[in-house]
């Protein structure tokens, strides 16, 4: 997916929330930018709530979206292997709205 502007991040992190969701995970909360300087993603954890901060500017999509997908992971203290079946669902669940969003534009 091609993070473009602030639209798509936040469908891109309301996407990834919904499936988070749905495995009974828990789903922080997104924003951009990081507020340390020079970093490409930041992990904030308060009073029960985490909140990932992920920079999008001068970036590749797939990149932010990676990012997007780790501080999920990070965020549930997930390892080896749901870690790694989390993160294949989650580009599959991205890949699928790419393909989504291009058929509804042709059509």
């Amino acid at each position: 997916m091609d993070i473009a502007s602030s639209v798509d991040f936040a469908r891109t992190a309301r996407l990834l929330g919904r499936v988070a969701r749905a495995r009974g995970l828990i789903v922080p909360g997104f924003r951009c930018p990081p507020r340390m300087v020079g970093a490409d993603r930041t992990i904030r954890r308060r009073a029960g709530a985490a909140v990932v901060s992920v920079r999008v500017r001068d970036r590749p999509g797939a990149a932010v979206v990676a990012d997007m997908i780790e501080g999920i992971v990070v965020v549930n203290g997930l390892v080896t292997p749901d870690a790694d079946r989390l993160r294949a669902e989650l580009w599959e669940v991205v890949d699928g709205a790419v393909l989504d969003d291009d058929v509804r534009r042709v059509a």
